[in-house]
Order: C-alpha cells, then sequence, then structure tokens
C-alpha cells in the first residue's frame, strides 16, 4: 500500500514539474529562437533550460539532508538496537530526484530546442 501511494505521489510531482517546465520553456521561447538564430547548439540550449531546474532540486537536496539525519538519527534512539544510517541512503535519493527531473523536463526541452526559431520569432 505504501508502495502504491509513494509511486502515485512521484508522478503526481513529475506532473507538476512538467507543467512548471511547460510555462518557464513558454516564457522564455522568443530567447530560445533567438539564441538559435546566433548559432546556440542543442545541447547548449537544454543546458540553459534544465540548469535552473537543477539549481532548485541541489538546493532542496543540501537542506534537507541534515534535516532528514537529524530527525532519523532521533527517531533512531528510541529502539534497542540502535543504526547508524550509511551514506548511501543521504546520496541515493538527491542522485535519483535529479535524474527524474531531468527525464521529466527533457521531452519539452528538446522539443523547443529543437523548432524552427522562425516560428517564434515569426509575431516580431
Amino acid at each position: 500500500m505504501f508502495g502504491l501511494f509513494s509511486i502515485l505521489a512521484i508522478i503526481v510531482a513529475c506532473l507538476g514539474l512538467l507543467g512548471l517546465s511547460t510555462f518557464v520553456i513558454k516564457l522564455r521561447t522568443k530567447e530560445i529562437g533567438v539564441r538559435k538564430v546566433l548559432g546556440a547548439s542543442v545541447i547548449g540550449l537544454l543546458v540553459l533550460i534544465s540548469k535552473d531546474f537543477v539549481k532548485m532540486v541541489c538546493i532542496a537536496s543540501v537542506i534537507s539532508i541534515p534535516v532528514i539525519y537529524y530527525l532519523s538519527n532521533a527517531w533512531l534512539e528510541n529502539y534497542a538496537f540502535h543504526i547508524t544510517p550509511g551514506l548511501s541512503v543521504f546520496i541515493i535519493p538527491p542522485v535519483l530526484l535529479l535524474i527524474l527531473t531531468l527525464i521529466t523536463i527533457c521531452k519539452q526541452s528538446l522539443k523547443t530546442a529543437l523548432t524552427n526559431p522562425v516560428k517564434s520569432l515569426k509575431s516580431e
């Protein structure tokens, strides 16, 4: 039951991230068109778009890791046999979150980076 709701929560979070990335890309369509006209590569545009989202994930991870460490140690002290959470418990989830974030925004970013810049600049 917990696994099902965890997967459902991850899907809802990815849908929210997809909506946010679509909104940000829509706002920056003309900028991307101008950059393409001036010779920007597709990889450069993907880095430009995903840089803000990667920064947010890194900030969230830096804030949450000490909090999780403190709360998990406080919770585990109540048991007779104490364990200390390993380093992998604090490294693997942020890396998986970063990968999931990049996969989620990759489709919209790639679609925008490959569009003809004339379509985005036509109204000017």
